[in-house]
């Protein structure tokens, strides 16, 4: 796996854990009366942060090791906002999701870095596309991007006045 992909998958918990700390502790669960232009999936701060520990666990650590262990998966898509209805994403405590986000990457750090070439070049289906392991881990790294962007995009949309002046009338 090349060096800053790594890099980028290791130092994400921290860059999430700065860019969810930057929003206002009374806006965690804001949504704009828009999510046109947001660059993730439409979920508040709190949710951001759930969604992303779930797509680790429930994705990535599954599709990684079902392309490690067998021929050509089809590998599952996981639909965000089901998960985060049936796990009440608002109600969360974002320590604990923190913590067990941390070790969920971790796991995967330790994984990746074990790989060798000839299974990182292992063959998957997934989104309708044929995939390698290494493939899947570029994508793993861009969702991350994503939700960073995606907390940017809230925190711009939070502290517009137009924001702050439909959350004083709610």
């Amino acid at each position: 796996m090349d060096l800053i992909t790594l890099a980028a998958l290791g130092d994400f918990p921290h860059q999430l854990a700065a860019h969810y700390a930057a929003i206002p502790n009374d806006f965690k669960n804001w949504r704009p009366e828009s999510w046109v232009g947001i660059p993730s999936e439409p979920f508040t701060p709190l949710e951001q942060i759930c969604h992303i520990r779930d797509i680790e666990i429930d994705g990535y650590h599954v599709r990684i090791l079902r392309t490690l262990r067998e021929e050509n998966p089809l590998l599952e898509s996981l639909d965000g906002e089901i998960l985060s209805k049936e796990r009440d994403y608002s109600v969360a405590n974002a320590a604990e999701v923190f913590a067990t986000f941390q070790q969920a990457r971790a796991k995967t750090i330790e994984l990746v870095t074990q790989l060798s070439p000839d299974q990182l070049v292992r063959p998957a289906m997934f989104e309708g596309c044929a995939i390698t392991l290494r493939g899947l881990l570029h994508l793993l790294c861009s969702h991350d991007q994503q939700h960073l962007a995606g907390l940017q995009w809230l925190k711009a949309r939070i502290e517009s006045p137009m924001s702050v002046d439909n959350i004083a009338k709610a």
